[in-house]
């Protein structure tokens, strides 16, 4: 039986102004273009939450929204796209270029800071981890390299937490077996192994905020994040992360992204930069 459509809600210019405004100045997220997106992706979430229209949803989110509301409405607006190995471009250089420097300056204490912002599911740092354990092999024991790996929605933290993924088919054949966990009784969906797992700290986290970890980062992942950003909001976060990173550290964002012409940062490759 076919699934009945659900007619979709207008949001007037005042709505749509509030939502939009509110979503820009908390999570720094632009909507200005995107009003057909908010109708189609959030009419089902007002009429579940038992709203007419637009405006009583939008009075709710801006007066009484709960975090869980906030997910809800960001994971409709948003999209949470990622997977193993993307971009190998830029692992290629971190194995070959970073990775040999930063662990030159951390010869003697032995200890990198590495953050993964907006990861997502957890592909990204779960997979720094692999080129990490690949490039030190036997010393990695003699490291620590615990990453921190952020994101806004509990939802993809969830996911990212339990580690459990359909594999690629280029998956390079001693990652599965090193690093993932083969399925119980077959199947294609792999765990991450207990080593890979344990080196990854999910933790909650809004780009907006204030950057105040305990530690400076030698290498900041920032990727397919900013396209999401106007340009105050990205040139706001780009000064935010060039001063939570050391001097001499690293900002990799995605081939489709750029920094503002006025940056700080120094651009070593198509999209990695130095501090």
């Amino acid at each position: 039986m076919a699934e009945k459509k659900i007619d979709e809600l207008l949001i007037s210019d005042a709505d749509f102004k509030r939502m939009v405004s509110y979503v820009q100045s908390n999570y720094g997220i632009d909507l200005h273009a995107k009003r057909q997106l908010i109708q189609s992706r959030l009419t089902a979430t007002v009429k579940n939450k038992g709203f007419q229209d637009f405006k009583g949803y939008v009075d709710y989110l801006l007066t009484k929204g709960t975090g869980d509301d906030i997910n809800e409405l960001l994971g409709k607006l948003t999209t949470n796209y990622t997977y193993f190995q993307r971009e190998t471009e830029s692992f290629d250089y971190f194995v070959k270029k970073i990775l040999p420097d930063i662990t030159q300056k951390h010869a003697k204490n032995k200890t990198l800071s590495i953050w993964s912002a907006a990861c997502s599911s957890g592909e990204e740092p779960y997979n720094v981890t692999m080129y990490m354990m690949d490039y030190f092999g036997k010393q990695w024991s003699a490291w620590d390299a615990r990453m921190l790996a952020t994101d806004l929605s509990l939802d993809v933290l969830s996911k990212a937490k339990r580690g459990v993924y359909q594999l690629p088919d280029n998956m390079p054949a001693h990652w599965k077996r090193e690093y993932f966990k083969a399925p119980a009784g077959g199947g294609n969906r792999y765990e991450i192994s207990p080593k890979v797992k344990s080196n990854v700290i999910f933790r909650q986290f809004n780009l907006m905020d204030p950057i105040q970890f305990k530690r400076k980062f030698d290498v900041i992942f920032c990727r397919n994040v900013m396209i999401y950003f106007d340009m105050p909001t990205k040139t706001a976060l780009i000064n935010r992360l060039y001063d939570a990173t050391v001097p001499g550290g690293y900002l990799i964002i995605s081939l489709s992204e750029n920094l503002p012409p006025d940056t700080r940062w120094k651009r070593i490759n198509s999209a990695i930069f130095q501090k």
